[in-house]
């Protein structure tokens, strides 16, 4: 068996595919052919922490160990990427707050109850920016909402739940909003205020894990930005009933700027919103296209 210099051992292809394969049925991510050093890199000290000589016997481990299910977790925080910050992708943010709050204030208005999914949520950034524009739009004071945030990181969610954060993922947060909805807690490091944190709340969830989405409630809004770009097209397409299910009829899908169901929106249909033309993925509702006339798509469920 090759190994390198500093006696981590070499992933053979097999043991690649087998890996791949296996990250892939729990989760849904998928590591291209051109990803096995990335794989081989990051999944090494696992090998170190266990114990075990090569790639082959890590396989086994995560497929017949008595702690396999722990370690598939702890694989696939090792292989997931959850680079973020407040207030990404701004314009789309700004078609959220100018054209579906209102929209959606009217229409839940008897209920007072508003729900937003933030799918992916990482270490927490989106979550509480939703929430803040929530609050800063002043429609619903006086209403029993909620964002719910979720991910498959069990590390990053404690990170979200701390809600303490450093420069740069404030990088895109203007000095009023910092001034407002946060307060300095040390040099270069920032907490999210209490009133934003009550609104939020944090969840473990495998997007893929039908059962396990049922936990969720009816959403009004979903947001899952950034993240289909690591499933392949099987995968997208569980995600995207999982979604729709966990939608209220009218409710919402946006998409990060690289990503779109255009292949897969049999349920789904376009809404048009203003301001987005530059950046901000699309959006998909269950409301008829023309109902939200603009220059750019969005797309939602019937």
């Amino acid at each position: 068996m090759a190994r390198f210099d500093d006696g981590r051992p070499e992933m053979s292809v097999e043991e690649f595919r087998l890996l791949r394969d296996h990250v892939y049925s729990h989760c849904g991510i998928l590591m291209h052919e051109d990803m096995k050093f990335v794989m081989e890199r990051r999944l090494w000290p696992r090998l170190e922490l266990l114990g075990l000589p090569d790639y082959g016997a890590y396989h086994r481990y995560l497929r017949y160990d008595a702690n396999r299910s722990a370690e598939l977790e702890a694989a696939v925080e090792s292989l997931t990427t959850h680079e973020t910050y407040f207030f990404r992708e701004p314009m789309q943010l700004q078609s959220f707050t100018d054209e579906l709050l209102p929209a959606l204030q009217k229409r839940n208005a008897r209920l007072k109850r508003l729900r937003v999914w933030s799918a992916g949520c990482s270490s927490g950034e989106e979550a509480y920016t939703l929430a803040m524009i929530l609050k800063d739009s002043g429609r619903f004071s006086d209403w029993d909402v909620e964002v719910h945030g979720t991910d498959i990181s069990r590390r990053v969610l404690a990170l979200a739940r701390r809600a303490e954060y450093g420069p740069s993922a404030l990088r895109a947060t203007s000095r009023e909003l910092q001034e407002r909805h946060f307060a300095q807690l040390a040099p270069n490091r920032f907490g999210v205020r209490d009133d934003v944190r009550a609104w939020v709340s944090f969840g473990h969830l495998n997007l893929l894990d039908e059962a396990g989405s049922q936990l969720v409630p009816r959403m009004d809004v979903v947001f899952c930005r950034n993240v289909l770009i690591y499933f392949d097209l099987a995968a997208r397409q569980k995600f995207l009933r999982i979604v729709r299910d966990r939608l209220v009829p009218g409710g919402y899908l946006l998409l990060g700027h690289s990503e779109n169901l255009l292949s897969l929106g049999a349920d789904f249909e376009f809404v048009h919103l203003r301001g987005t033309w530059c950046t901000g993925g699309p959006s998909w509702t269950t409301e008829p296209s023309g109902e939200h006339p603009g220059c750019h798509h969005r797309i939602g469920h019937r």
